[in-house]
Formats: C-alpha cells, structure tokens, sequence
C-alpha cells in the first residue's frame, strides 16, 4: 500500500485504531496492570506505548523530527479512564499532523529512531503495521484471561466455517 495523500491515510488509520478500541474496551478495569509474566508489557503499558509511540515517535519523525518517545509507564497515565483518555488524546494530536502533511512531505526521506532513513509515507505504513502487532498482543492476553473478545472484521473464525463451503478434495491449487 503506497500513502499518496495524508487525509486518505487518516481515515484509514483512524479504522485501525477503532479496532484497537473495541478490543481494549474488553479488558477489565481490575486488569489494566496485569501482564503474562514478569517484565512484560501489561494491558496499560500496551495501551500507554500506543498512544506514546505513535505521537512522540511515529508523528514527530514524519515531520522530520527526532523521536521524544518518553517511554510507557504509568506515570504517564495511571487508571483505566486516564490510560484511555491519554491514547484518544495522543491519537487526535498525531493525526493532526499526519493530517498537515503534504504529498511532498509523504515522499521525503524521515529518519527513524534506528537511524534508517525511509520515505514518510513508509514511516506511517510501518506504524500500521506495529498497532496491528500490539493489537493482537491484548487479544491473546485477554485469552489467556478467558475475556471474550469481538470478531475484527464482523465474524468469528467458526462462524466463517459455518458459512463456507466444504472441500470436495482439499484446498484449490491456483
């Protein structure tokens, strides 16, 4: 997927999130702390980070700045209702920016934290692709809790089945 236009982008990411919502708004309120092991991220710090990174990260790189990522503690947001409102507002202010690019500023080269320089609008794919990856972190976590969880596109993999037509010898070559 190339990014030609930021406000194409925006809508599509701000799809993105709200699935990241719908899972998060199952975790439960007496779990926000809790992670699988020691050391781990827990449903805040996964929470925390999202909003962290793709604000002080993810937006400053595209305009050409360096990260400020300050890390995913509590000190930055500390209950369910700040952790939340944190995210909603460290998500309006990177979309404002992501937002205010042109399609020029989507074409130069931004350098990531790792010193790798690519095109912006690269950048912003790669953060897609890092809130997908922490989004299935919390439904496995919310799993392992026995937490139901909404089916990301509508239905379960079960009911998919249900609705699908059986293999007469096996899966189709193409």
């Amino acid at each position: 997927m190339e990014i030609q236009r930021a406000e194409t982008f925006a809508s599509y990411f701000d799809g993105i999130r709200g699935r990241t919502l719908r899972v998060a708004a199952c975790i439960p309120r007496d779990r926000l702390e809790w992670a699988p092991r020691a050391g781990a991220f827990s449903f805040g710090d996964l929470l925390r980070h999202l909003g962290a990174v793709e604000r002080y990260m993810f937006a400053e790189n595209a305009q050409g700045l360096p990260s400020r990522y300050p890390g995913h503690g509590r000190e930055l947001a500390d209950g369910y209702d700040e952790v939340m409102e944190f995210l909603a507002r460290m998500h309006s202010e990177a979309m404002a920016i992501f937002r205010a690019l042109s399609a020029s500023d989507l074409e130069r080269r931004c350098e990531t934290p790792g010193s790798v320089a690519m095109t912006t609008w690269k950048w912003l794919r790669a953060m897609v692709e890092h809130e997908v990856h922490h989004r299935g972190q919390i439904y496995l976590m919310l799993s392992l809790l026995g937490v139901a969880t909404p089916p990301l596109y509508g239905l379960t993999s079960e009911e998919v089945r249900a609705r699908s037509l059986p293999l007469e010898s096996g899966p189709t070559a193409l």
